[in-house]
């Protein structure tokens, strides 16, 4: 049954079209609905799995200026061949056309296009209606840069009028002209030359603040520039007041079966997130150093991180013991790995599951350790309320739903360490090889069904 938007089907009727005269020249359909097979459907995946690697490649090199082509060719392929991503890329389903747009709008937000975003943010809602979450997350990110870039302004400003003023009873006055042109720099250049500035995201904070504080300044930076503001975002206020107006009208967020699809709180499918991710980045978040980083940091301010840990780990034990779920599709459909992890790993015994509690609790604060390097804390916080804003409503443990949240993660994560990049390639080569073998290789039948069934994610 159809559980998603059309957007897809959209995005498949457009690419036969571009292909069916060629094909119909070269008689190789005889009518518009031949054109439309199985395997050229599938192709559209193909085709996007390709600008999606581009969309990958830009958004490495945007983020880190000072990375040289090789490196981040690097790095944009072996964020291709994640076996979430990549394994989809062969069929029908809309995960890569999902990333793609959210990829797409994401990137050009980060080239302040806050328009064309917005357009792509609609795109991408109607290919899975979830992604309006990372819509919303998308102009939060496109907010803090936005008040950033205005901080900077200022310093600018600061830092030419302040030795005038004790000399110059008229730099008062001259002041506006100069920020003005510093705006308008800014607004000219920023577009053509990222080497000249270097975004948010890539550079660490030079000052130290807390999370109030920066709630604050973005605050008072947002409201003297309100109108600016709501001129650069009301395009995503306006596809949010639609996604609001169609959801009262639906009834809920769900399409089709909605009984099986029902909105729950599975708040472990958060720790399930963090587990997964954190694996498929194994050289980043379970190396002695990370290890040996996380204990210094605990032992600076001993209080405060017992305190965090304990307040984890009880959050952790409420969420496995009381808010846990066990689909009817996760303990009946024996095709997903997810039904083999549920019956072997998570729920194998009564004591598993608890046992698994400070493997997801070190998960989350390795993660969170690591965004907040370079990431200002209010970003590292709408990004975890994101990500429990569109994996705790989903009752249905499926790894796919992982897999743009975790770009978020890994494209924001700091690896300089070309070693890391290679082993994770090499590591995720190897779990596509076996997904790929399972899948054309090990066919396996249901009594009740006729047809071969194959394993996939």
């Amino acid at each position: 049954m159809i559980t998603t938007p059309p957007g897809l089907y959209f995005l498949s009727l457009a690419y036969v079209a571009s292909l069916f005269p060629g094909l119909f020249c070269m008689q190789a359909v005889s009518s518009f609905s031949d054109s439309c097979s199985t395997s050229i459907l599938r192709l559209t995946n193909g085709v996007l799995a390709v600008i999606c690697s581009v969309l990958i490649y830009e958004i490495i090199t945007h983020l880190r200026p000072s990375l040289d082509d090789k490196k981040a060719t690097l790095r944009a392929v072996v964020l291709s061949l994640y076996p979430l991503h990549w394994f989809f890329t062969f069929l029908y389903y809309t995960d890569v056309a999902s990333l793609t747009a959210v990829l797409a709008m994401y990137l050009l937000i980060l080239k302040k296009k806050y328009l064309f975003s917005s357009l792509i943010g609609a795109l991408s809602v109607v290919i899975r209606q979830t992604n309006i979450i990372w819509m919303l997350f998308v102009a939060c990110s496109g907010v803090i840069e936005f008040t950033q870039s205005r901080r900077k302004d200022r310093a600018e400003v600061d830092g030419i009028s302040s030795p005038r003023e004790k000399d110059d009873p008229s730099a008062n006055l001259k002041d506006a002209s100069i920020i003005s042109n510093l705006r308008k720099r800014r607004v000219n250049n920023g577009a053509k030359s990222r080497n000249k500035i270097t975004p948010q995201s890539s550079v660490p904070m030079t000052y130290t603040s807390g999370l109030l504080d920066e709630i604050h300044d973005i605050i008072i930076i947002s409201w003297n520039h309100f109108w600016e503001l709501v001129v650069s975002f009301s395009p995503f206020f306006m596809v949010f007041v639609a996604f609001v107006a169609f959801i009262r009208w639906n009834g809920s967020i769900v399409l089709g079966a909605k009984d099986a699809h029902t909105v729950s709180p599975h708040f472990a499918q958060l720790l399930y997130y963090g587990v997964v991710s954190t694996l498929f980045m194994v050289p980043i978040h379970f190396s002695l150093d990370q290890a040996a980083l996380l204990f210094r940091q605990f032992c600076k301010k001993k209080l405060l991180s017992l305190f965090q840990w304990f307040m984890a780990l009880a959050l952790g034990f409420l969420s496995v013991e009381f808010f846990s779920i066990a689909h009817p599709y996760l303990l009946a459909d024996n095709r997903h790995y997810t039904f083999y992890l549920w019956r072997k790993v998570i729920n194998y015994n009564r004591s598993t599951k608890y046992l698994m509690i400070p493997l997801y609790v070190y998960s989350w604060f390795s993660i969170v350790g690591n965004l907040a390097k370079n990431q200002k804390k209010l970003w590292v916080l709408v990004y975890f309320l994101a990500c429990a804003a569109s994996l705790v409503p989903a009752p249905l443990i499926e790894l796919r739903y992982y897999t743009i949240p975790f770009y978020f993660l890994i494209l924001h994560t700091d690896i300089p360490d070309s070693k890391s990049w290679f082993f994770m390639g090499l590591l995720h080569i190897s779990i596509n090889c076996f997904t790929m073998y399972m899948f054309l290789f090990r066919p396996f039948y249901w009594k009740h069904e006729v047809g071969a069934q194959r394993f996939i994610w």
